[in-house]
């Protein structure tokens, strides 16, 4: 075999195996969060019912950077969060339907009571350590990945 046939029997075996190896990128425990800011992975641990929502990341003292909670809701609704028992300020990041970033709460302090509202539609809310969100630039706009969205989010996990 030449070397032009080798490239060619290489570039034909990994355009194979791209479409699995783009569904394999996503996974229950992991977020991905893109934008014109460029783009990050998350570890997560999963709120999707209604005990673990209402937990959340209460009473931890510290959350690793590159970690968080996804809060995942059956259907679009509005969506309030407050920080009691919180130890540790976070950044909410509030997605629709399609994941795509609605909102975002910077900075809520520990042990504050006051509602803090994602607004309309909100499907999905990942919690991250305070300060991050800004800091890496995520803002409304930017797009989430994550298989509890679906085949119909902006960037879904079969992309």
């Amino acid at each position: 075999m030449t070397v032009h046939t080798v490239k060619a029997v290489v570039f034909a075996a990994l355009a194979t195996l791209a479409p699995s190896l783009a569904a394999a990128t996503c996974a229950e425990d992991q977020v991905d969060l893109r934008g014109d800011w460029g783009s990050a992975r998350f570890s997560v641990e999963v709120a999707d019912d209604t005990g673990e929502r209402a937990e959340g990341l209460m009473f931890r003292e510290s959350l690793p950077r590159s970690a968080g909670m996804l809060f995942i809701y059956p259907q679009p609704q509005r969506v309030q969060f407050w920080m009691k028992n919180t130890l540790i300020p976070l950044d909410m990041i509030f997605a629709d339907a399609r994941g795509v970033v609605t909102r975002v709460r910077s900075q809520a302090v520990p042990g504050d009571l006051t509602p803090i509202d994602g607004g309309p539609g909100v499907v999905a809310v990942l919690e991250i350590n305070g300060g991050l969100a800004e800091a890496m630039g995520i803002g409304p706009g930017s797009e989430l990945r994550h298989p509890a969205l679906g085949d119909d989010a902006a960037w879904a996990c079969s992309d």
